[in-house]
């Protein structure tokens, strides 16, 4: 694939390997920017394999990371002007974190890429550097018993990874800690949107056409209000989810991501509620009130959940313990929402 930050070739003992740059230029912040926003998110790869940074030598440091540009990019812009060997695993293009949790940034897979660049013959040393967030993925033993190379844990952020190596591969407790702050989680929301209005561009128009055929009116009529309202909650719904969560996320009650996300959610559909109270409190009205107090929170919560992958606020087990729950719980919820709205048309 195109790989416009290779700026030459490098040679080693077992032949000539990429030797890259580690400025990044305007085609890689565009390159960013665009995924920011969910444009060519899962095209967004490097080759994997050994890169060479600077001038590195025998006994120069191997940096672990995933073949995400991203996390590629990140990596080599943070340890400018140092000479270093970057050996690249084949994470799909996933991120460290992600990949770690999805096994693709594995024992298995560093092992193999070990093997494959011969990375035992270009270096006098047995000692790689990963990524903190790898440590799910990774049983260090293994890589020690299967390649010989020792497995050292890096800081958390790239920037720190200098400190890092000229204080013996040493990291200060500042550098084990992640924090999520306001910034870095209000970067992540476009992407999560994006993919969400996606999908909402498609159900939308199911939402207008069902909604028409619902209620005592006509079908332009039912679809002026009840259709349009139900495009209305799901707009509303996704940004609960989607903004609103990832927004509060700290001062939001719960540990579980899907409890963040109802709060927002119940907000959400209380507000809508009120909008579309009928004071003759008529038995149409109370289902499909109803029916919004079940629809909006479900989609809220699911899309809530999406921003685990991005934050260390959880476990993997935690990640998995919580969708054994919240998924079967928002499913059930979204069924019994959209029954009670359907029938709310039919209700006296």
């Amino acid at each position: 694939m195109d790989q416009p930050f290779v700026t030459g070739s490098f040679p080693t003992a077992t032949g000539e390997i990429p030797q890259i740059a580690s400025t990044l230029t305007f085609h890689d912040h565009c390159g960013t920017f665009k995924v920011r926003w969910g444009v060519g998110r899962h095209d967004y790869k490097v080759d994997p394999g050994l890169y060479a940074l600077g001038s590195p030598d025998e006994n120069s440091p191997v940096l672990v990371t995933g073949n995400y540009k991203m996390s590629f990019d990140v990596l080599r812009s943070s340890v400018r002007e140092r000479n270093y060997w970057i050996l690249v695993l084949d994470t799909d293009g996933v991120n460290v974190w992600c990949a770690a949790g999805k096994g693709t940034f594995g024992t298995g897979e560093l092992v193999d890429r070990i093997a494959s660049t011969r990375l035992a013959e270009v270096v006098a040393h047995r000692r790689i550097v990963l990524p903190q967030l790898a440590g799910p993925g990774i049983a260090a033993h293994e890589v020690k018993k299967r390649s010989g190379f020792k497995v050292v844990y890096g800081p958390i952020l790239a920037e720190h990874i200098n400190r890092f190596v000229d204080a013996g591969f040493e990291a200060t407790p500042e550098m084990r800690r992640r924090a999520f702050s306001l910034r870095e989680r209000i970067i992540l929301i476009p992407v999560e949107l994006v993919d969400a209005l996606k999908t909402a561009a498609i159900v939308a128009p199911i939402l207008l056409v069902v909604g028409g055929l619902v209620g005592a009116g006509s079908f332009l009529a039912n679809v002026a209000s009840n259709g349009l309202f139900a495009v209305a909650a799901l707009i509303a719904a996704i940004l609960a989810g989607a903004v609103v969560t990832p927004i509060l996320l700290p001062w939001l009650p719960g540990r579980a991501f899907s409890l963040k996300g109802l709060l927002p959610g119940v907000a959400a559909a209380g507000i809508l509620a009120a909008m579309r109270y009928d004071p003759t409190g008529t038995a149409a009205n109370q289902l499909e009130i109803l029916a919004w107090f079940l629809l909006i929170p479900a989609l809220a919560t699911f899309l809530s959940m999406n921003f685990t992958g991005a934050s260390t606020y959880t476990s993997l087990s935690g990640v998995r313990k919580e969708m054994r729950y919240a998924v079967p719980a928002q499913i059930a919820a979204a069924l019994i929402g959209a029954a009670l709205w359907i029938g709310s048309g039919f209700a006296a």
